[in-house]
């Protein structure tokens, strides 16, 4: 049901005496079960001693739940437990009472939850971790580990103020806002962005969290995954990790928190300041926000009146060009670059917009697909934004309505402080996999998002000079969440990979064929032959991608395959070590060979026994895979080895000096 069905119900029958108004005509038999639909006097005494309750609905089907929790955000309560726990206002609950009669729900006021969440509010700033909590990170944690992976990653990672938080802007501490951005420096151009805010409720740990741990993922296996690889050399991610930096610290002492701390009007019951996703100019106070100051969705005083909405506003903005036209009909291009997500918490669903009214968006059919795609990984519900009362003044609905681009709300796990071992265990694995997938589609989303996926891609790690190999992997055009509605059926038409150069570089298609003789499934197993011939020696990149009947390319994959080099080559390394010592060659992070017989020479100084051993790196572990252990100054390996990384070690067991080693690959 949404907000017009309750608002009529509510003015035609006058079914709830609250204490707001005053019944004038008999009151309604309540429904079986359900709660009087005349708010008590404990209920109105409640309401004037804390102007924000916690109140429990107790529903009866899933369709009740997602239409509460896409409204409200919960603070407790589950699909599972049938209830769920809401902090709202008199008018918001007035209007569930009243909702409550159509759809069978019981609402009451939760007397003991209601006065911890006044209890917390009172909590002062300060605390520099987060007690029980030791998966989250702190504001300053936070900014400390941004920074550091700018200092271990410079050509990949930057750190960058975009303005102030209420409080700095005041002069009254603070922070700034920052903004994390990933790309490989050195390949140039314009490249497509994916943008993602966290935590732009206070309260929210989970997505601050989860969005550091994807910028240390993609930087880790940067030059190690093939996704990651092209993915940062060719886009750009822009990570805001605290949204609401003010906020989230209050948040961090305990405290029920959502809202920035804008004090400048003062609340009775501490709830002061400013919702900030009500607060974004974009059909700003048309319906799902609050007026009242003390309430929790209050929407400010004005559109944008807020300097984080601000910030964030100026940042998305540079972020996306503008692709849509001024009239709320107008659709973006197909060709639309960039994908913007803002990472909440928590109630396990996939938004899109629009989020104040039911009407379809112009993009909302792509939309769907694709957040059907980022559901299929989270296994969350999606939906479109609106719930059960409109909401407006959101990030999504800016970021679509004002730009055009792809805009999505991500609602995180079962709770604000969710459990370490939830986190990692479940939230964190499932959604980084969603983000890697947006990353991937971010150049071309409307159409990619309704694509087939390229998966579980096999080809040697490394293959002879002028040698060929079998290239293989799955096409699939059924990768979507449809617990809640079903995508239209769509077949593979084709497949093709390409070598070093992708497509949207002007590579070289090179087609794949279907291993059963022909595309006719939603599904297919494509394969092909590749030849070496004309490639360098070395490391090379093979992406593979597949379209439909429709004609609609999928996002590309990709591995690594290393060519082997020349026989016979050479290096020589030099040395010193001393008596009972060790040296590595070429360092101790070793080197990477393609696989191939490899030869070690090595001479040292007259009347000493160095030794010669060869090393092979496994996860994080060194392990000897051959030894020359005579007992004079020279000692020689000859060794069948198969791909991976290696080192040299030297030790002397008697003597110390200089040394030569000839390497021959």
């Amino acid at each position: 049901m949404h907000k017009g069905l309750s608002v009529s119900l509510l003015s035609a029958a006058l079914l709830l005496a609250s204490c707001s108004q005053t019944p004038t005509a008999p009151q309604a038999a309540a429904p079986q079960g359900s709660d009087s639909l005349v708010a008590t006097a404990d209920e109105c005494s409640t309401f004037q001693q804390y102007p924000v309750v916690v109140s429990r609905v107790d529903f009866k089907t899933k369709r009740d739940w997602l239409d509460i929790v896409k409204t409200f955000e919960p603070v407790g309560g589950s699909l599972e437990d049938g209830y769920v726990l809401l902090d709202i206002s008199r008018p918001e609950f007035e209007q569930l009472r009243v909702t409550g009669l159509a759809r069978g729900w019981t609402v009451k006021i939760d007397q003991t939850q209601t006065e911890r969440h006044s209890a917390s509010l009172k909590t002062p700033l300060g605390a520099l971790s987060i007690s029980g909590y030791s998966c989250y990170r702190t504001v300053e944690e936070t900014y400390a580990s941004a920074q550091g992976l700018v200092t271990q990653y410079p050509n990949l990672a930057s750190w960058s103020s975009f303005g102030s938080s209420w409080l700095k802007s005041k002069g009254r501490g603070g922070y700034d806002m920052n903004v994390l951005k990933l790309t490989n420096k050195s390949v140039t151009g314009t490249k497509p962005r994916l943008l993602i805010t966290a935590s732009i409720h206070a309260r929210e740990y989970t997505p601050a969290e989860l969005t550091t741990r994807f910028a240390e993922y993609l930087l880790a296996n940067y030059g190690k995954d093939a996704d990651v690889t092209w993915m940062l050399d060719s886009q750009e991610v822009w990570l805001v990790l605290q949204s609401n930096p003010d906020g989230r610290k209050k948040a961090e002492a305990g405290a029920s928190w959502r809202k920035n701390v804008n004090d400048t009007q003062a609340c009775s019951n501490g709830l002061y300041g400013v919702d900030l996703n009500r607060n974004f100019n974009y059909a700003w106070g048309t319906g799902g926000s609050s007026a009242d100051p003390c309430n929790e969705t209050y929407k400010g005083v004005a559109a944008a009146s807020e300097i984080e909405t601000q910030n964030l506003q100026n940042l998305i903005k540079a972020a996306f060009a503008d692709n849509r036209g001024p009239a709320r009909t107008d659709a973006a291009p197909d060709t639309t670059s960039g994908l913007y997500m803002d990472i909440h918490s928590y109630s396990q669903l996939v938004l899109w917009p629009w989020g104040d009214t039911t009407t379809v968006a112009p993009n909302g059919t792509q939309m769907q697909s694709l957040g059907r795609k980022f559901a299929y990984f989270n296994g969350y519900t999606p939906e479109q934004s609106v719930g059960l009362y409109p909401t407006s003044g959101t990030t999504d609905d800016f970021a679509y309505g004002e730009l055009g681009v792809p805009a999505y709300t991500i609602e995180l796990g079962s709770a604000f402080f969710e459990a370490c071992s939830t986190f990692t265990g479940t939230t964190l694995p499932k959604n980084q996999a969603a983000l890697l997938y947006a990353l991937r589609v971010a150049r071309q989303p409307y159409t990619m998002g309704s694509g087939p996926d390229s998966v579980t891609l096999n080809a040697p790690v490394s293959v002879a000079t002028g040698a060929s190999f079998t290239l293989s992997a799955s096409a699939t055009n059924t990768r979507f969440n449809t617990s809640n509605g079903a995508e239209p059926t769509r077949t593979i038409s084709g497949a093709e990979y390409f070598i070093d150069t992708p497509p949207w570089a002007g590579g070289t298609a090179r087609a794949m064929t279907a291993a059963d003789g022909a595309f006719n499934a939603a599904t297919e197993s494509v394969q092909a032959t590749v030849s070496t011939s004309g490639l360098s020696a070395g490391k090379h990149m093979v992406y593979v991608r597949a379209k439909n009947n429709s004609g609609t390319y999928g996002p590309v994959s990709a591995l690594f395959v290393t060519v082997g080099a020349a026989t016979g080559t050479t290096t020589t390394y030099t040395g010193t070590v001393a008596a009972a010592g060790n040296s590595y060659q070429p360092s101790t992070s070793g080197f990477t060979y393609a696989g191939g017989t490899l030869k070690g020479n090595l001479t040292g100084p007259t009347g000493t026994d160095f030794d010669l051993y060869l090393q092979k790196l496994s996860g994080s572990t060194w392990s000897q895979v051959a030894a020359s252990e005579g007992s004079s100054s020279t000692e020689a390996i000859n060794y069948a080895a198969a791909s991976g990384t290696y080192r040299w070690r030297v030790y002397a067991y008697s003597g110390s000096g200089s040394y030569t080693l000839t390497e021959t690959k």
